[in-house]
């Protein structure tokens, strides 16, 4: 940026972690950060200003309303917030598609409509929807709540009528969405941006490793022979969803080589931390210039990397010294406090080559419990 370049200002409902790396990523542009978060302790206070506030507060969001423009950290906000700013400042992604992402029936929909695989599903909001539903998925699924719950949260496998009706009890007999069991070889993810400009880019393929439903590792590798396939479903969606901003896919790979979209973030992901160490920008600038209107390219790492996340385990410390002295590692914690099962931060891994951090990787799970 130039000395007379114009300042830039982005706002941004939540103030989590992800909130904390967007803020990080947008400072070397001039860009500065206001965040709307109702946690007193937000990580993202550190480096933006922190509107400590319920995401529907007017005073709040009158001050949003006076940035270039507004993102989202996460789906579970109020769509009441976006429908208070949308016809006063540019928000990206835009309610509709926040309305659309954050309740899984509808994305699920909406996916099919823009002519993309998803696992077979039902939606079950009454008792009477029930009976008949494991039927539809061949017989054993998973029920997820329609809305809110992530990492494995707000969802249970079930295998006949009893456990199904058990497990929609112990939701809360609320909306749900029962999703047919998929027999996948690999889960990956791909992030597509697009500007207001409608001109796309896009993020590298990523390999991913889940452990009781929370994501446990990423990997890069150049050369993944189903990113072309990944690209061309990510672009169809952002198309058809009228996507401005960024957003990621997650999918299922198939044995046959096809994938299968199994969720949408309307947002920077977990799985795309590794693109900030390994020699491109990052997932975060991204988001940043798509959401600004800023110049957009693709992104992805120019060496092969991983990631690891930390999450709080009881009784079980990181082996803090033995990542630091473990080469191509960068810790990135989120200033949390902590608690069982939440992510607390992830360490990046960058090497050579793939046998080197193949074998770095090895050791660095060991690292951390």
């Amino acid at each position: 940026m130039t000395a007379d370049a114009p300042q830039l200002t982005l706002g941004i409902l939540g103030g989590g972690q992800l909130a904390q790396m967007l803020a990080l990523a947008a400072l070397p542009l001039g860009v500065r950060v206001r965040v709307l978060e109702p946690d007193a302790q937000a990580p993202a206070r550190l480096c933006a200003t922190h509107l400590h506030a319920p995401y529907t507060d007017a005073l709040s969001l009158d001050v949003l309303a006076g940035c270039d423009a507004v993102t989202l950290e996460f789906e579970n906000v109020p769509v009441q917030a976006l429908t208070a700013l949308e016809d006063r400042v540019p928000v990206r992604p835009g309610r509709a598609l926040l309305e659309r992402s954050k309740h899984r029936a509808r994305e699920k929909e909406a996916l099919r409509a823009a002519g993309v695989q998803t696992a077979p599903f039902v939606v079950i909001e009454t008792e009477a929807e029930v009976g008949g539903a494991l039927e539809q998925v061949s017989g054993r699924g998973i029920l997820k709540t329609s809305e809110l719950g992530y990492d494995g949260k707000g969802q249970a496998r079930v295998s006949d009528l009893d456990g199904l009706r058990a497990a929609w009890n112990a939701l809360g007999r609320v909306p749900c969405l029962l999703e047919g069991l998929v027999q996948f070889e690999r889960e990956v993810s791909l992030a597509v941006a697009r500007g207001p400009d409608r001109a796309l880019a896009f993020g590298p393929l990523i390999e991913n490793v889940h452990r009781d439903g929370i994501l446990l590792t990423s990997l890069f590798l150049e050369g993944d022979p189903q990113e072309v396939q990944a690209r061309e479903i990510a672009g169809r969606v952002a198309g058809a969803w009228e996507l401005e901003g960024l957003m990621t896919l997650e999918f299922f790979g198939l044995p046959d080589g096809d994938l299968l979209v199994n969720e949408v973030a309307p947002r920077v992901h977990n799985s795309g931390h590794l693109t900030q160490d390994g020699g491109g920008i990052s997932q975060f600038e991204a988001q940043v210039r798509a959401v600004l209107g800023l110049p957009l390219a693709d992104w992805r790492p120019l060496h092969p990397c991983a990631m690891v996340n930390i999450v709080g385990a009881e009784g079980k410390t990181p082996d803090w010294a033995g990542i630091d002295a473990l080469p191509g590692t960068r810790l990135h914690l989120y200033h949390k406090a902590w608690r069982a099962g939440r992510k607390l931060g992830h360490v990046n891994l960058v090497a050579a080559d793939e046998q080197t951090l193949r074998a770095r990787l090895s050791q660095l799970e060991t690292l951390i419990p």
